[in-house]
């Protein structure tokens, strides 16, 4: 057995080796932002210690004993499964009491067992993303990073590919559901995290980035953890200002899709850039033709309600961005050109003609060679 020195030295290590585990592993060290309290959280520099659950990878050893290591997954039941102990539950616990927890079964096997435990590889974060993002669902996000497509929702849509690495964290997340619309308010963002044991309340947390995106400074960027609720609530209204910065920000898809349909010279579906006005959608679409009536242009566009509104607006591509009659697109918005009076008086009288056009054409026939 060892002496007492040596087992003196051991427990300092063993003690040294927790505390450098802790801080690798221990997300309260991270930039994050958290605080605990039910209702809305007062922001802190706390972080949510790392809890242990299913489809984490843990390593397990018992310091200078042979056949007591163990490379497991905690599986679906929350339990893994070590040498002379068989199943023993982990979800929940800290690594420190996970281990803690070891120690105390294989105390009833071994004396004074050291026993050493390591995540090696987190489980998936799964989160719900909601509110003004182009796809709004249930998302599974690793802690190795990937890539996230910046597309507006609708097909054939392109975006910009953002790779990610490290943990996951609240930008991630958004660009993960295809970035902001064109009414989301990057000043309203909640992120709803449940508590750390069962049946405590869930915390609120609030963040906003327009300040940041506008005059600069440090942005707060959380990590997000298993389980967190992520929504971005809708602007009523935005300054041009504030609409340009949405745009051009990392939060947003580079392009959307409308359909611009009527008396333009390429009639169909658009790709135009986030927030870009009628103006441009028009032009985009090779501009009026001679017969469009610039003072009768329609935009339907569909609402959060699912119920379509048609707005009569005038054509002006030097008015402001954003103004009544040069309104910013949004993903889906419709634009409908319709023709001046002169062309649809041209066009009834064709169409009024066109059936008795051949008895016309005979007629002229007959009077040419004097029949």
């Amino acid at each position: 057995m060892w002496s007492a020195s040596t087992r003196s030295a051991v427990s300092r290590l063993a003690t040294v080796a927790a505390m450098v585990f802790g801080c690798l592993f221990d997300p309260a060290l991270s930039p994050s932002v958290w605080a605990q309290g039910v209702g809305t959280a007062t922001l802190g520099r706390q972080a949510p210690t790392y809890r242990l659950g299913p489809g984490d990878r843990l390593y397990m050893a018992v310091f200078k004993v042979e056949g007591y290591s163990a490379d497991v997954e905690v599986l679906s039941d929350g339990t893994i499964n070590l040498p002379r102990l068989g199943s023993v539950r982990v979800w929940g616990l800290t690594l420190d009491q996970a281990r803690q927890q070891i120690t105390r079964g294989y105390e009833a096997i071994l004396r004074r067992p050291l026993v050493y435990l390591d995540l090696r590889e987190p489980r998936p974060v799964r989160i719900t993303v909601t509110g003004e993002v182009q796809k709004p669902g249930l998302y599974t996000l690793s802690s190795r990073g990937g890539v996230a497509q910046l597309s507006s929702a609708g097909p054939g849509g392109q975006g910009t590919s953002v790779s990610t690495t490290g943990w996951p964290t609240l930008v991630d997340a958004i660009q993960r559901a295809g970035g902001i619309t064109a009414m989301g308010n990057l000043d309203a963002i909640t992120i709803w995290r449940p508590g750390s044991s069962p049946g405590s309340p869930p915390t609120k947390l609030h963040f906003g980035y327009l300040g940041v995106l506008r005059d600069g400074g440090i942005a707060q960027n959380p990590m997000v953890y298993d389980g967190d609720s992520i929504r971005v609530s809708r602007a009523e209204a935005l300054t041009n200002e504030e609409l340009l910065a949405s745009s051009t920000s990392s939060f947003a898809p580079d392009t959307i899709q409308v359909q611009v349909v009527g008396e333009v010279m390429r009639p169909g579906l658009q790709q135009i850039r986030s927030n870009s006005p009628l103006a441009m959608a028009i032009h985009t679409a090779g501009g009026l033709t001679r017969r469009a009536a610039t003072t009768t242009v329609q935009l339907i566009r569909l609402g959060s309600d699912g119920k379509p509104t048609v707005r009569q607006l005038q054509f002006d591509p030097r008015a402001t961005l954003n103004s009544a009659n040069n309104p910013a697109m949004h993903q889906g918005d419709v634009v409908v050109v319709d023709r001046h009076g002169w062309a649809k008086f041209n066009d009834g009288l064709r169409d009024t003609l066109e059936p008795v056009g051949p008895i016309i054409n005979a007629a002229s026939i007959f009077r040419l060679f004097g029949l």
